[in-house]
């Protein structure tokens, strides 16, 4: 089985339930799953050969949420190359603040990611508050395939 670090942003708490719940999932099918809520550099670095999977709400204007842009800012300042990382992403967002800013901060963290030469495990998936009101339900199927697909 994968071992799996869970990035979180969260602003009002949403992204951080999803995540336990998906951290829960995991583990009871076997992985293993560490949950970081202020995660740093070093915690994330620490999975570069390994498996990634980042849950984050949108704020504001399509933004990342303050708990994991420091994060986003020293990955892509400091720019490290991970070919050898899997990820995931799961956005959370509502579409009725628009296009450009929906599931913002979820598209800006998979675009770095590949930027980064890291590997999508699966298309990252983008959860409208406007249709799903809850999301780890939406969640819980994407994660599904992600798990039968994340290199263990």
């Amino acid at each position: 089985m994968a071992t799996i670090g869970v990035f979180v942003g969260s602003v009002f708490g949403g992204a951080e339930e999803v995540a336990e719940e998906v951290v829960s999932e995991l583990k009871s099918n076997g992985h293993d799953a560490e949950l970081f809520t202020d995660p740093s550099l070093d915690d994330f670095l620490a999975y570069r050969d390994q498996v990634a999977l980042v849950i984050t709400s949108t704020t504001g204007q399509g933004e990342i949420p303050e708990n994991l842009l420091p994060l986003y800012l020293a990955l892509n300042d400091q720019f490290p190359l991970m070919p050898a990382l899997s990820y995931g992403v799961i956005a959370m967002g509502d579409s009725s603040y628009g296009e450009d800013r929906y599931c913002g901060g979820g598209r800006q963290f998979d675009a770095l990611l590949q930027e980064l030469q890291a590997k999508p495990v699966t298309a990252r998936l983008d959860i409208d508050a406007c249709v799903n009101f809850d999301a780890a339900e939406a969640a819980l199927p994407w994660l599904q395939d992600f798990m039968k697909k994340v290199p263990s």
